[in-house]
């Protein structure tokens, strides 16, 4: 539990949470895996806010959960360091830039979506797939240096790794995590005159089992209550809802239960759902901002701005109830000598997920030839050996692309 006057600092730290999330919802390009790496840097590296192990335990644990993993471990963070306040701040912070940006791109700007892939704006947004490279890479080269230093570990996040890029998708991911729990727990030994590190949850267990009630109460609830009241409000809410309850892996993988939730009902057209898509890559913060743009862009009440929102906090609530749910359980677990050994398994795991992730997508998709990688290796060496702020490599690699492909096009 947080100390009483860390309660009463809680709305400062609030501010504090909002402000730093804010800079990352403006500067975090490049997906979930590359926004982890943005956090650890931010959290971890720098703010030393929690440890490495620590970080690499709530990751896990949001890699279990359904939902958006990399929103769910800024939710955490926000609620570890400000309370529920802290958690809203957070999420606002890191949500809300791309989200507006949607949003207005719904009401009036749907035509910028056939400009985002030609001439110089093509290039920024491919500058932004290259950065993402080095944030990942730097994120992997630290966490394995923390998270691996022995050889069955090293051994464990390369299999992990190679069976991810073998065998790719959201249940190959879950169950490699688990196979590693089990050969941590059967294997590895932590080391008992080690402290583990504190995880601070401002959420009892009560707290925690009520969120999961009213998670599964939604979930289950919400339909049957659109069934017995004609809502199309409540209807939307329901179908983002669901959206975001049921989703493992996030972003990409919550594209096809949106699709067809919205597009043969006839809520929103096809190639309104695609424009948006392709603007949705442009933007930084987590690709569910995307409920946003669909939210707005509704044919039928509510949509403009209401449904924008509407849709943005369905799809989100399932995040919030869930963190706040698992965290005060998770806390506790962690701390056991059995559940340590198994989490050191799962650790590594995570280092080979994000590993295999550096791979495919984020080194396929972001690195087309020699100049590619020259720029990615520029900025790998901008973040780790001279030290600049994530925020000026992103600058310097969007710019790059920008000029790039005004050159080119």
């Amino acid at each position: 539990m947080t100390p009483p006057n860390a309660l009463r600092d809680s709305g400062r730290s609030a501010w504090q949470v909002l402000f730093v999330f804010l800079r990352l919802g403006l500067t975090s390009f490049g997906g979930p895996v590359a926004h982890l790496g943005y956090f650890r840097d931010e959290f971890v590296v720098r703010r030393r806010w929690l440890g490495e192990a620590a970080y690499a335990d709530l990751v896990a644990l949001c890699q279990f959960l359904p939902g958006p993993a990399s929103s769910q471990v800024g939710i955490a963070l926000g609620l570890m360091r400000a309370g529920y306040r802290g958690a809203l701040a957070a999420w606002l912070g890191f949500t809300l830039p791309s989200a507006l940006g949607l949003i207005a791109l719904a009401l009036g700007l749907a035509q910028a979506g056939a400009r985002l892939h030609s001439g110089a704006a093509a290039g920024l947004l491919h500058g932004l797939k290259v950065v993402a490279v080095a944030v990942v890479a730097q994120a992997v080269w630290g966490m394995a240096r923390s998270l691996c230093p022995d050889a069955p570990r090293r051994a464990l996040m390369l299999a992990a790794a190679a069976t991810l890029i073998a065998w790719p998708g959201t249940a190959a991911q879950l169950l490699v995590i688990a196979v590693a729990a089990l050969i941590g727990l059967a294997g590895l030994r932590p080391a008992a005159d080690v402290a583990h590190d504190p995880l601070p949850i401002p959420v009892g267990r009560r707290e925690g089992a009520a969120w999961l009630l009213l998670f599964a109460l939604l979930l289950f609830g919400l339909p049957l209550l659109t069934r017995a009241i004609p809502s199309q409000a409540l209807a939307l809410a329901d179908a983002f809802y669901r959206a975001g309850a049921l989703v493992f892996g996030g972003g990409h993988v919550v594209l096809p239960l949106l699709q067809a939730s919205v597009v043969p009902s006839g809520w929103v057209h096809e190639d309104a759902f695609l424009a948006g898509y392709g603007a949705a890559q442009a933007v930084p913060g987590p690709l569910f901002t995307f409920a946003a743009f669909l939210g707005a862009a509704m044919q039928t009440p509510p949509q403009g701005w209401s449904g924008g929102l509407l849709a943005l906090a369905a799809i989100f609530a399932p995040a919030f109830m869930l963190v706040a749910g698992a965290l005060p359980f998770w806390a506790t677990l962690r701390s056991r000598p059995r559940v340590r050994a198994a989490l050191m398994g799962v650790n590594a795991a995570v280092v080979g997920l994000l590993l295999a992730a550096l791979w495919n997508p984020v080194i396929t998709g972001g690195i087309r030839g020699g100049s590619d990688a020259l720029l990615a290796l520029l900025a790998l060496l901008a973040l780790m050996r001279w030290k600049w702020p994530p925020w000026v490599v992103v600058a310097g690699c969007a710019a790059a692309g920008w000029a790039l492909g005004a050159l080119s096009g």
